[in-house]
């Protein structure tokens, strides 16, 4: 990340640069309300704290989230008024969004201000600001000119600067592990093989306090009777990898170990689609296929910097789906790490197949939760678009959960059913099951069902991020490309598990 963000008093605000405002969408006839406080006039005595009606006519400005209205405040500086909508909801993803939208604004390079009013989620504005300055340029020859350097966050009253700093370290340390997300699936898939993606995650885990990894290599994989990533491995020259991380808590309650937490990711780092290929386009993305193994080593990689006070594990499921020699071929039949046998009819379902695997040993573990992340299917994106994640599980507390983390971060996810009546969907005529579903016919919940005999009897969730985990455009605080989606929802729950809630 390059953007840095400060906390400071107005005395020591820059003089010069864009600076941001907040205002809140008018109620009936009046009009906006600027959001400022005592520090306001500090910064710069000529802050409005109401709108003109006509400008705001003239430019088309209702303070709707994200909408920016730009205002002369002195010579040679201008405010950025940006709009968190209607008074009665404001949820941190607004001041997320507004942040975001303010440091696009505020153009590329130098310094800018922002008045923070009091009671707004300083978290919330550090993950906007530095998520929307986010950039990929390592394979330019000439990077672009660069986004916001710095940004002074200043508290619209001074007793709320301590609180707003230590708001801000989380903010920080949540968007900088969305960022070593997003740098995973940007990298191009010959320069991130299973091999790399481990070694990267390794070196990001390397020193981090309480926190330790292990990666597994084809021998042990195959001695630990994997199955399925063996399975989908075979058609590729890269060995497979499985990256098991965990993370301990500094304190643990009296007399217990505490909650215990697994995460599971889907690791295909190139996804061609198998023999079962798939086209030239649809080819063109797929180093996004590991963006959930991407999610859940992010996450953990925060835990102690967010003072997470549960345990987490996390398995990373790490191969390339490729049409080798050897390759999987359709009508085959193998054997998970649990015992079951899965006959595959379409080695382009593969991400079921390692997560098999995955979540088997995540069972063993015998956790308080498992989590799993994937992007596992078309038909998620059919169904929920490419913003919205599909939720799947087995226990409604645990999936209530996820869903209201997933508000909180700005990552909404959408409840699915899980119908007995479906279980036929995925009878085998020779295996206890096999790996599609019926043609046209409700193929997220195909594979969740597929994935839901690996579990056990503990809670499950499964979140099916195929279409939110990239974006076609830069806009918010996404960057088109990978954009992490999973990370903040994941380390929202983790942190709300802790605090008992």
């Amino acid at each position: 990340m390059t953007l840095v963000i400060e906390v400071l008093g107005a005395s020591l605000a820059p003089e010069g640069g864009p600076i941001g405002l907040f205002a809140l969408a008018p109620e009936g006839e009046g009009t906006s309300s600027v959001q400022t406080g005592p520090s306001a006039e500090q910064v710069d005595p000529g802050l409005p704290a109401q709108l003109d009606a006509a400008e705001c006519a003239r430019e088309g400005f209702a303070a709707k989230v994200g909408q920016v209205l730009r205002v002369s405040v002195s010579p040679g500086r201008r405010a950025h008024v940006v709009g968190l909508g209607e008074p009665d909801r404001l949820e941190p993803d607004r001041y997320r969004r507004a942040a975001a939208a303010f440091v696009r604004s505020a153009g590329q390079g130098g310094e800018a201000t922002m008045i923070v009013p009091s009671g707004a989620p300083g978290a919330a504005l550090a993950e906007g600001a530095m998520l929307a300055t986010y950039r990929f340029d390592p394979y330019r020859s000439q990077p672009p000119p660069g986004p916001l350097e710095r940004l002074v966050l200043v508290p619209a009253s001074p007793e709320d600067e301590a609180a707003l700093r230590d708001e801000v370290a989380l903010g920080v340390a949540r968007a900088d592990a969305v960022a070593f997300a997003r740098d995973l699936v940007n990298t191009p898939p010959s320069d991130l093989d299973p091999s790399e993606f481990a070694d990267r995650v390794a070196e990001r885990l390397a020193g981090r306090a309480r926190t330790s990894v292990e990666i597994w290599d084809r021998d042990r994989i195959v001695s630990e009777r994997l199955g399925g990533l063996l399975a989908v491995a075979r058609g590729s020259s890269e060995p497979p990898r499985l990256v098991l991380a965990s993370y301990e808590p500094a304190s643990l309650p009296e007399g217990g170990a505490g909650p215990h937490v697994v995460l599971v990711g889907k690791g295909i780092t190139f996804d061609s689609g198998g023999l079962s290929l798939k086209t030239p386009e649809g080819m063109t993305t797929m180093k996004t296929d590991m963006s959930g193994a991407a999610a859940v080593m992010a996450a953990l990689s925060a835990c102690a910097e967010l003072s997470v006070g549960v345990r987490v594990t996390a398995i990373a499921m790490v191969t390339e789906n490729m049409p080798g020699p050897s390759a999987l071929k359709p009508g085959d039949v193998f054997r998970a790490r649990n015992g079951k046998t899965i006959e595959v009819l379409n080695t382009d379902a593969e991400g079921r197949l390692v997560l098999a695997d995955g979540l088997s040993l995540a069972s063993e573990l015998e956790p308080d939760a498992i989590v799993d992340v994937a992007t596992l299917t078309g038909a998620q994106v059919v169904a929920l678009g490419r913003s919205i994640g599909a939720l799947f599980g087995n226990d409604p507390p645990l999936t209530e959960a996820l869903r209201e983390a997933g508000r909180r971060a700005g990552e909404p996810l959408w409840p699915m059913p899980l119908p007995e009546e479906y279980a036929e969907h995925i009878d085998s005529d020779v295996a206890d099951m096999k790996n599609t579903g019926r043609t046209g016919e409700a193929g997220s919940i195909a594979a969740a069902m597929l994935l839901s005999r690996f579990v056990g009897e503990g809670p499950w969730a499964h979140l099916d991020i195929a279409g939110p985990a990239r974006s076609a455009e830069s806009s918010g605080y996404l960057t088109k490309g990978g954009t992490g989606f999973g990370v903040r929802t994941l380390l929202e729950y983790l942190q709300e598990l802790s605090a008992g809630r």
